[in-house]
């Protein structure tokens, strides 16, 4: 039984933009990391087919790449939402109803932490801090900062961002 995403057992991916990636760094000692980096910022995350293109083309094992891609949290193995939502959880954001928060979001799109939305529109994160302690509880929408929210902010937040265009 397979562990990939269903959307990879059913959808071809085109690994023109893998190759191009892979291409600019191939003769660059160490890179492993930036033909990652590229690939993800290709597709939003680093899909199987790619993998294996990266294992053949560097000469190394698809197990190291698997390796650096779970040991880094800013790699991804399936596919994330067009709108990254961050709620921070850190103590003064904790101490001000951040759970609250959380769970009005998890509520609201009917997902948890670390997943995504059906339609690629969204994906949730709690995170431990983000940096802002004075205006918590804080949340973030990509690079876009929310401060002193509210379960009314959360509704706003989540209707403004479903009505913006997913490109």
């Amino acid at each position: 039984m397979s562990n990939a995403p269903a959307e990879e057992q059913t959808t071809e991916i085109d690994l023109t933009a893998a190759n191009q990636v892979i291409d600019k760094y191939l003769t660059l000692p160490g890179n492993l990391m930036p033909v990652l980096q590229g690939i993800q910022d290709e597709y939003g995350y680093v899909p199987k087919p790619t993998i294996d293109l990266v294992a053949e083309r560097l000469n190394v094992y698809p197990s190291q790449i698997y390796g650096v891609l779970t040991f880094y949290a800013q790699f991804h193995l399936k596919p994330r939402g067009r709108f990254i939502i961050r709620v921070c959880v850190g103590t003064a954001c904790h101490v001000q109803g951040a759970e609250r928060i959380v769970d009005t979001f998890f509520d609201k799109l009917h997902i948890g932490h670390a997943e995504t939305t059906p339609d690629l529109r969204f994906t949730f994160e709690k995170v431990a801090c983000l940096g802002a302690c004075g205006m918590a509880p804080l949340a973030m929408v990509n690079d876009d900062t929310f401060g002193k929210m509210t379960v009314q902010k959360v509704e706003e937040i989540i209707a403004d961002f479903s009505q913006r265009p997913m490109k």
